[in-house]
C-alpha cells in the first residue's frame, strides 16, 4: 500500500497536491528548486533557466471566485483579478492554514526519477535531488506526483524566420520580459498573439515609438468585463450555458458568440479575425488591446517573412523599417527531464496521459502528473480535482483500468481533441472547463448531482445550475465534502461585490424621485431631442 508520496513542485499545483496526501493520511514530501512556494506566480527580477517566469505587471485573467481552492475562498477584499502579488499571497495563506510548508524541502532540485529494481513487485520509485550545496541525495517512496508545470522552456524558433542573424536590433523571447523600461521610444515588433503577447503589446506601447504585433493565424480576443461589469467568466461558465452546448451545434454558438464579440469591436476591421471559429481554442482575453489598436500605438501584422538588417519584411509585402527590439511571444515547450523515456507515452503532439493525468503503461499506477492541463478556466480548481482523484487511486480506494483500456482511452481523448481544437506541439491539449471537472469528479465521487439538489436543496439547486461552476460545487458532497461549501455558493457574488464598496453611493428613495419628477422628466426630453 502507498505511504510515501514524492511531490515534484512547489506551485498551486503541488501545494494542492500535498494538501490532498494528507486528507488521505499519505506522507507526502515535496521537493522545490527554489527558495519559496508560488511556481510560476512568483515573480523573481531575472528568470532563472528551467523555471517559469512571469513580467512584473502580470494580473490574472479569471476572476478569483473561479480560481480558488474548492473548500478556502479568496478574501472578499481582494480584487476579483488579481495581480501576482495577491495571488502569491493567497497561496501563503492557503499554505499556512492547512499546514503545508512543513512538508516542503525548498533549493532542492529533483535530478532523476527512476523505477527501483523491483518496481514490478513494489512499485517504488527512486528519487535522486540536489540541495542547494550541490550534493545529491537518494530517496525511496511509493509513489510520485509530477507538478513541475509547462511554462519553463522557452520556445524560440529562430530557423524559422529568415535573416534573424543579420537583425541589428535587440530579440528574446517573452520568457525574459519584465516590463517596459527599455522600450522606451523603440519601434518594437512583438511575434505571437497570445496573452502574452497581447500584453506586452499593450504595455510596451505606452512608452515605445510604434508597437507592430505580429500574428500568424489572428485571434479571437474577449474582456474580462461582461455586462453590467460583471467578471465575464461568472456570467457566462454557468452549468446551464454548459448544457446549452451540448445541446447546440457548436457553429451555431461560435456565430452567436463571434456576433457579440464583432458587435463591440468588428474584428475583421481591427485585423484580428482569425482563421477559426470562437470556440476552437481559447480565445485572447485582453481588454486593452482593442483601444491600442483604435488609438494607434499597436498595429497588427500579418506573420513575419523575413528580416533584413532593421527591417522586418511581412507576408503580405509590407515593410517596418527602424526596428529596436523584436519580442518572441511563441509559447513554450514542454519537458520532464527527470523522468524516464519509457514512462512517458506520446499520443499525437501530446504526452498520452490517462484522463491526462495517469501514465498509462505502468505497471503500477504509483505515478502521476498533476496540472499539466488546458482549459479556458483557472489551473488551481482542476489541478485539485486532480491531485484529489490520485491521492484516492494511491490509496486504493479507487482503482484504474487495464493498460489496455487506459491506452485505448488516451487516443480517443487525442482524436476528440484534434477534431474538435486546433491543437500543436505548443498547444497540445485542450478540455472544455466544466465537462473536465465534472469528469474527474465523478471518479473521486463528488460531483454535484442536479436531480438530487433539484428534490433536496432547490435553492442551491438554482445557484448550482444558474450560477458560476465555482469549486466549492464539489465539496457538497461525497469524499472531502466540507460543512462551508453550500455557504460559499451562496456568498461568492458577496466576495464579488466587497472590492467594490470603497465608496458609499445613495439610492435616489421614492419621496426623492417625485420631488426630482420634472427635472427626470426635461432630462428624459433632452435625451429624445437627442438620443
Amino acid at each position: 500500500m502507498v505511504r510515501t508520496v514524492a511531490v515534484i513542485g512547489a506551485g498551486p499545483s503541488g501545494l494542492t497536491s500535498i494538501k490532498s496526501c494528507l486528507e488521505e493520511g499519505l506522507e507526502p514530501t515535496c521537493f522545490e528548486s527554489s527558495d519559496d512556494i508560488g511556481g510560476l506566480w512568483k515573480f523573481k527580477e531575472v528568470s532563472e533557466p528551467n523555471r517559469a517566469s512571469i513580467y512584473r505587471s502580470l494580473t490574472i485573467n479569471i476572476s478569483k471566485e473561479m480560481m480558488c481552492f474548492s473548500d478556502f475562498p479568496i478574501p472578499a477584499d481582494y480584487p476579483n483579478y488579481m495581480h501576482h502579488s495577491r495571488i502569491l499571497q493567497y497561496f501563503r495563506l492557503y499554505a499556512e492554514h492547512f499546514k503545508l510548508l512543513q512538508h516542503i524541502s525548498f533549493q532542492t532540485s529533483v535530478r532523476s526519477v527512476r523505477q527501483r529494481p523491483d518496481f514490478s513487485h513494489s512499485g517504488q520509485w527512486e528519487v535522486v535531488t540536489e540541495n542547494r550545496e550541490g550534493q545529491e541525495e537518494r530517496h525511496m517512496f511509493d509513489s510520485v506526483i509530477v507538478c513541475s508545470g509547462h511554462y519553463s522552456y522557452p520556445h524560440l524558433p529562430l530557423k524559422d524566420f529568415s535573416g534573424i542573424e543579420s537583425f541589428e536590433g535587440k530579440y528574446f523571447h517573452s520568457w525574459d520580459y519584465k516590463g517596459p523600461e527599455d522600450l522606451y521610444g523603440k519601434r518594437v515588433v512583438v511575434i505571437g498573439i497570445g496573452n502574452s503577447g497581447g500584453d506586452i503589446a499593450v504595455e510596451s506601447s505606452r512608452v515605445a515609438k510604434q508597437v507592430y504585433l505580429s500574428t500568424r493565424r489572428g485571434a479571437w480576443v474577449i474582456r474580462v468585463l461582461s455586462d453590467n461589469g460583471l467578471p465575464v467568466d461568472m456570467k457566462y461558465n454557468t452549468r446551464f450555458v454548459h448544457i446549452l452546448f451540448q445541446l447546440l451545434p457548436v457553429n451555431w454558438l461560435s456565430w452567436f458568440g463571434e456576433k457579440k464579440l464583432n458587435a463591440m469591436y468588428d474584428h475583421t476591421m481591427y485585423a484580428l479575425k482569425p482563421k477559426h471559429r470562437l470556440f476552437s481554442t481559447i480565445p485572447v482575453i485582453n481588454d486593452e488591446l482593442p483601444n491600442k489598436i483604435l488609438t494607434g500605438g499597436v498595429m497588427v501584422k500579418p506573420n513575419v517573412q523575413q528580416i533584413r538588417g532593421s527591417s522586418v519584411v511581412f507576408e503580405d509585402g509590407s515593410v517596418v523599417d527602424k526596428v529596436d527590439v523584436i519580442v518572441f511571444a511563441t509559447g513554450y515547450n514542454y519537458d520532464f527531464p527527470f523522468l524516464p523515456s519509457n514512462v512517458m507515452h506520446k499520443s499525437g503532439h501530446r504526452v498520452g496521459l490517462y484522463k491526462h493525468v495517469f501514465p498509462p503503461t505502468l505497471e503500477h499506477p504509483t505515478m502521476a502528473v498533476v496540472g499539466f492541463i488546458h482549459a479556458l478556466g483557472a489551473i488551481m480548481p482542476q489541478a485539485e480535482m486532480q491531485s484529489r482523484w490520485v491521492t484516492r487511486v494511491f490509496k486504493g480506494h479507487k482503482k484504474l483500468p487495464s493498460n489496455q483500456a487506459m491506452l485505448k482511452a488516451v487516443e480517443y481523448d487525442t482524436k476528440d481533441m484534434d477534431k474538435n481544437y486546433i491543437v500543436s506541439k505548443l498547444v497540445p491539449l485542450q478540455v472544455d472547463f466544466v465537462s473536465y471537472m465534472d469528469d474527474i469528479a465523478g471518479e473521486v465521487g463528488v460531483r454535484p448531482s442536479l436531480a438530487w439538489l433539484f428534490f433536496t436543496d432547490y435553492p442551491l439547486f438554482k445557484r448550482v445550475l444558474w450560477g458560476p461552476v465555482t469549486a466549492y460545487q464539489y465539496r457538497i458532497t461525497g469524499p472531502g465534502k466540507w460543512s462551508g461549501a453550500r455557504q460559499a455558493i451562496f456568498t461568492q457574488f458577496e466576495r464579488m461585490f466587497q472590492p467594490f464598496k470603497t465608496r458609499q453611493v445613495f439610492h435616489i428613495s421614492e419621496h426623492s424621485r417625485q420631488h426630482t419628477g420634472f427635472w427626470v422628466h426635461s432630462l428624459d426630453q433632452v435625451g429624445t431631442i437627442y438620443g
